[in-house]
């Protein structure tokens, strides 16, 4: 999962883009990109690391121009290679910056197309760099030194067409303009945005809507699935469907845990969709557990505190904050590899013992992916003198790997594959769990905005939107993951071997 933004702007574009991407900092933390046009030359930053720690005043002095682009990097196959930070570029036609969020599932059998057929390198493991090589040879089949609405909605139709998975895009070209487009699925986000100011309107898109109210845009509408937007550098809007058979089936996990929850996608409420989940979920407590001994109910900071809320007003039960997030610590889901986020558990919460000393406490979580922060989280609890300790989590049971861009594409990993709901209590140590129903997660969501029939839910019942998922192609990536994850630790063993040695010659 990642976070993109896009400005055409009448004035300096730069800090805009900077505020937005610090907005959507939950989500990614690996990276961060920026990509700004002046005088017909590109100004590029971008490094490993949050936005605060990426761009110094150095950096944002020589991002000048009034149009650019900007990117926060998840990695999804667990590679945290500044090589793969965003936004890419390439040289040709024109000059096309780009950044994406989201994931291919046909990159293997693209790769082999662009070299053959648009005679392209690809210089890196990213889809993404793949996508943009893929939308800029259909770019270079326009005639003409300049490229009109036509051109760029035909490249985009072309685009559609060749590729398959999830991905929202925003591309900045010299000369020409700004080209952002969303998957005929819809399964990624991406809302629009305009400014007025006394030189003339500035439009802006982006992952989530928080990110135009954070620099003063007014949000116009989401990107429909399908949709290509152009704006053209001198700010001109234009807009066409270019899908064949667009359908709208948002991905249902950006509400459970990925959305801010003052952000609005696709017509909804993030907060609403929380409130509404923890709502349906107290309902099912109250039905199942009647006979658990609960005497109170303590969130997970931060995504099921709304969630938790709700939870204590259905069961009449006191809601309590019992342990203090460090926020200076990422969040631990996105964090590249398992050893970094199992030693990020502790140091990101604290227990506040008076909350659980001699009580039976319900915790509630977003979410059970793989079950090491609910263990050690639990852990906690009864460290701090719980008696019992009952878990909930607002969606239901994660059983099958991830494929659209969040980093769960393994189903070894997945806590609940291949268990029942006993086992993965006794795993986690808990004394009593109980997940979300599946149809109440999706009615919860969907409360918000009736219009959309049906969401992207996998990750919970196998059943792949796009269509080209089965298990040879799970097994496939299964398998490029485990090869990225050894090359991985064995570039992190080389690294510090390095650093003894330079100890060593330091000595």
């Amino acid at each position: 999962m990642c976070g993109i933004v896009g400005i055409v702007g009448k004035s300096p574009v730069n800090q805009s883009i900077y505020d937005a991407l610090t907005v959507l900092q939950h989500r990614g933390q690996d990276a961060a990109g920026i990509v700004t046009i002046d005088d017909g030359m590109f100004h590029l930053r971008k490094a490993n690391g949050l936005v605060r720690d990426v761009f110094h005043n150095r950096h944002m002095q020589r991002l000048t121009g009034q149009f650019g682009i900007g990117h926060v990097r998840y990695p999804t196959a667990g590679s945290s290679s500044s090589a793969e930070a965003q936004p890419f570029y390439v040289n040709s036609p024109f000059g096309i910056a780009f950044a994406h969020n989201g994931n291919l599932t046909n990159a293997h059998e693209l790769q082999d197309e662009v070299f053959r057929i648009a005679r392209r390198h690809i210089n890196t493991t990213s889809d993404s760099e793949l996508l943009l090589n893929i939308f800029a040879h259909e770019l270079q089949n326009c005639s003409g030194l300049s490229l009109s609405p036509d051109d760029v909605f035909k490249a985009v139709s072309t685009v559609h067409q060749k590729i398959s998975g999830a991905y929202a895009v925003v591309a900045a070209i010299i000369g020409i303009g700004m080209v952002a487009f969303r998957d005929p699925f819809g399964i990624r986000p991406l809302a629009l945005g305009k400014r007025k100011t006394e030189h003339g309107d500035e439009y802006m898109v982006a992952s989530e809507s928080v990110a135009l109210d954070a620099v003063g845009f007014t949000f116009i509408r989401d990107v429909a699935p399908g949709e290509a937007v152009f704006i053209t550098e001198s700010g001109q809007l234009y807009t066409q469907q270019c899908a064949q058979s667009p359908s709208h089936s948002p991905c249902i996990f950006e509400f459970v845990y990925f959305a801010r929850p003052d952000s609005f996608i696709d017509g909804i409420s993030v907060y609403a969709s929380r409130v509404n989940m923890g709502r349906k979920l107290g309902q099912k407590i109250a039905r199942e557990w009647a006979n658990k001994d609960i005497d109170v109910v303590i969130p997970i900071p931060e995504t099921s505190m709304d969630v938790a809320l709700q939870i204590a007003n259905e069961l009449q039960l006191p809601y309590r904050q019992g342990y203090v997030k460090n926020r200076y610590i990422g969040r631990t889901f996105i964090m590249p590899g398992q050893t970094m986020r199992r030693k990020s558990v502790r140091r990101k919460l604290n227990a506040i013992k008076s909350e659980f000393k001699g009580k039976n406490v319900l915790l509630v979580d977003d979410s059970i992916v793989r079950g090491t922060t609910s263990e050690q989280i639990i852990e906690m609890a009864r460290e701090s003198g719980a008696k019992k300790v009952y878990f909930a989590s607002a969606a239901p049971e994660i059983r099958f790997p991830n494929v659209y861009g969040i980093d769960m594409p393994s189903a070894n990993e997945l806590i609940a594959y291949g268990r029942e709901i006993e086992e993965i209590s006794e795993l986690i140590k808990a004394d009593g769990l109980i997940f979300q129903d599946i149809e109440d997660l999706v009615e919860a969501v969907s409360e918000e905005n009736n219009d959309i029939a049906r969401f992207e839910t996998s990750v919970f019942d196998g059943n792949y939107i796009t269509g080209d998922v089965d298990q040879s192609y799970l097994e496939r990536i299964d398998t490029a993951r485990g090869e990225s994850a050894k090359s991985s630790s064995i570039q992190t063993e080389l690294s510090n071997l390095e650093m003894h040695n330079l100890d060593s010659d330091m000595e």
